[in-house]
């Protein structure tokens, strides 16, 4: 692995492994904060927050509250990514990290629907909305401050580093509520599902020490030096660049869509619906999420090896094949039929697609729109895949009387939308161009190496 020196930090070398390692550490801290609020409205919300006579209907409005965070997730990153093309990745990076860890402390500190009425959904939902501007932003700054400090011929394994923070996030959120198992049902529903949001000040601290002593991309400092800063950059990547803002949210939707039905909706089927250990089904998510660490620098590597395209469409596929075993599995109620399910489904339903992901979506735009355009690329598909889809996979199995075919079909129609997105794209890889540049074509502006 390659440990090209990228500056200085108190007059000490830093290499790409250490900027990579410092974005998906504050990575992970702002997964975390965002993921454990879909884990609370999951299996505590719908009781403390949103009681009602039908448990369907309290599970319902619970599991919505999480689509706040995915639909203000765009608005976050046309605001916040505006900013991180004009005045630079790293400043935005703090922003984010602690305006999300603000938002999930207070979330730990609400009170709830028996002791304040109709104000405490209200305050949770405005917590979520402040979260998902928050994490709307952060991504695209987390990968470009790592991508714009790799060699190119390394991008997808260094871009893949930084999407480890989102399994590592899920896993630690995960492990905080599996932790809490030991607790009987009415302490845990008193007081011990605050204690991982009120853990969120002490990471934040950790992250922001970290995020403080990186320094500013290469690309941006040279973007600023050539008097190339767009007015207004966020305008510029919708019209200047649509064909590739279409195809990262084409490309996007059925990782996203995946992830959420598994860790979302899977948590709520096999709990409440299936009658299964609520610890089991924790832990296998949390166990999926170690097969992550392995399965998304697995594949970001070899994007750089054989092109992000065919790795893409490797994922696809995958999701389609499993969409109905992985659902079958988890019906069989066996604990370790049920854990396989989830681990595979995680690690190669998701992981072969989220590992070229930050690679494969930022190098489609030139430097001084890339936070825009990959930000937007990125988040546009949240609203879809993480807010409403879980909701429908809900419902659906809800009308069906806990039939999961519905969802497996609607999984298998999503994947085929992004094969038809990975179709439409252009190789981005390196070694990929290379080759066809050898044969008479030319690098794209947004691949030329830049450091």
């Amino acid at each position: 692995m390659a440990n090209t020196k990228v500056g200085q930090v108190d007059g000490k070398p830093v290499s790409i492994r250490t900027v990579a390692m410092a974005s998906a550490i504050g990575t992970t801290i702002e997964w975390y904060d965002f993921l454990i609020y879909a884990t609370a409205a999951s299996i505590v919300f719908n009781t403390l927050f949103f009681p009602s006579g039908d448990p369907l209907i309290s599970k319902l409005l619970s599991i919505s509250t999480i689509g706040v965070g995915f639909f203000a997730r765009p608005l976050g990153a046309v605001i916040l990514s505006h900013y991180g093309d004009r005045v630079g990745r790293k400043s935005l990076l703090i922003i984010t990290l602690v305006s999300m860890g603000a938002a999930t402390t207070v979330i730990g500190l609400l009170p709830t629907y028996a002791t304040i009425g109709i104000a405490a959904p209200i305050l949770l939902v405005i917590c979520r909305l402040f979260q998902g501007l928050a994490v709307g932003g952060e991504w695209g700054g987390a990968v470009l401050m790592a991508i714009e400090h790799s060699p190119e011929e390394h991008r997808g394994l260094y871009g893949s580093i930084v999407q480890v923070g989102f399994p590592l996030g899920m896993a630690l959120g995960t492990l905080s509520f599996f932790g809490l198992a030991f607790l009987d049902e009415e302490a845990f529903m008193s007081w011990g599902w605050r204690i991982p949001f009120l853990a969120s000040a002490a990471l934040v601290m950790v992250g922001t020490f970290i995020r403080l002593h990186i320094e500013e991309t290469p690309d941006f400092e040279q973007t600023r030096k050539q008097g190339n800063v767009e007015r207004f950059p966020v305008w510029k990547a919708i019209t200047k660049h649509p064909k590739s803002l279409l195809i990262g949210l084409g490309a996007r939707i059925t990782e996203i869509s995946w992830i959420y039905v598994l860790t979302i909706f899977g948590l709520s089927y096999a709990v409440t619906t299936l009658g299964l250990s609520r610890t089991l089904i924790l832990g296998a998510i949390a166990i999926g999420c170690v097969a992550e660490l392995i399965t998304i620098p697995l594949f970001g590597a070899l994007s750089d090896r054989i092109g992000r395209r065919p790795v893409y469409m490797m994922g696809c596929i995958a999701a389609i094949v499993l969409a109905f075993p992985i659902f079958w599995g988890i019906q069989t109620k066996d604990p370790t039929i049920v854990i396989i399910s989830f681990v595979v489904g995680m690690a190669i339903g998701h992981g072969v697609m989220y590992g070229v992901q930050a690679s494969f979506l930022s190098e489609m735009f030139p430097a001084n729109v890339r936070y825009s355009g990959s930000s937007l690329g990125y988040q546009l598909a949240a609203p879809l895949g993480g807010g409403i889809v879980p909701v429908l996979a809900t419902a659906a199995v809800g009308v069906t009387h806990g039939a999961t075919w519905p969802v497996s079909l609607l999984m298998i129609g999503i994947a085929l939308l992004t094969i038809l997105a990975v179709y439409w794209s252009k190789e981005t890889a390196p070694v990929a161009l290379k080759k066809k540049a050898s044969a008479g074509g030319a690098l794209p502006h947004a691949i030329k190496p830049s450091l």
